[in-house]
């Protein structure tokens, strides 16, 4: 890798809105931008350590963790690389070593949603799926090695505001903003759909950019047992994030 030169990552949780804030980073087209290169080694790589694993799931040869970051490090030491993935998937490559290679950032969504919403595809989802015990300690690991936290944005403000939320988060990151990457045409995702053919991205597809939406509510109450049980285990770790994310003046 080129001295100085720092992969620019954004640690999420799933159904965090994610994947749009990365195709954002695609339409810039000044950095080569990676889909959850980790979570793809978890899921459905050589050895997968998902905790839902079937004799019959997905596995790819050669899928490993070692070789999916020497592709993000090949990619880095011939220009900017922007990376989406959630640190679930990080078990394997946790440390200093691993973490310094980064510039970080984090994106954050109330648990009532983002666990409803994997509901719907997942009933039979794993705690350990829900991400935000992972990113925590991530965030916390961050925050005491440097004595600053990483830039923290909420899903719910992104959506109010796309363009004063990126603006902030380009500044925090040290990246120029570049208003016309928020929009672009309805179509495949080919790029992010490893996973299920990409199931799980059909309002990206039908999305023509980041449009302001007026914040919503999910009454967790309404929700099935589990996912009021899961939310409850999460909630703690959510809200520790939102203390520091980043505000719109």
């Amino acid at each position: 890798m080129t001295s100085g030169r720092k992969i620019l990552a954004l640690w999420a949780v799933p159904r965090s809105t994610s994947t749009a804030f990365e195709w954002m980073m695609r339409m810039r087209g000044d950095m080569s931008c990676f889909h959850e290169p980790f979570g793809e080694v978890w899921y459905q790589g050589e050895s997968p350590d998902w905790p839902r694993l079937q004799p019959d799931s997905a596995r790819t040869p050669g899928l490993t963790y070692q070789s999916a970051w020497a592709n993000l490090r090949a990619a880095a030491a011939d220009g900017p690389v922007f990376i989406k993935d959630f640190p679930l998937y990080l078990d394997a490559v946790w440390g200093d070593e691993f973490f310094d290679r980064f510039a970080h950032s984090f994106l954050i969504r109330d648990p009532a949603k983002t666990i409803t919403s994997m509901y719907k595809h997942w009933p039979d989802f794993h705690i350990k799926e829900t991400g935000f015990a992972e990113q925590r300690a991530l965030f916390d690991h961050l925050s005491s090695k440097t004595g600053t936290p990483p830039p923290v944005i909420d899903s719910d403000d992104l959506l109010e505001d796309p363009p004063g939320v990126v603006a902030l988060w380009c500044q925090a990151v040290g990246i120029d903003y570049i208003e016309e990457a928020l929009q672009w045409e309805s179509g495949a995702r080919d790029e992010v759909s490893w996973w299920d053919g990409g199931s799980f991205h059909e309002n990206l597809r039908n999305s023509r950019g980041f449009e302001p939406q007026a914040r919503t509510h999910v009454d967790i109450s309404t929700a099935p047992e589990r996912v009021q049980v899961a939310y409850e285990v999460t909630r703690p770790h959510y809200d520790h994030l939102f203390a520091h994310r980043l505000r719109v003046s």
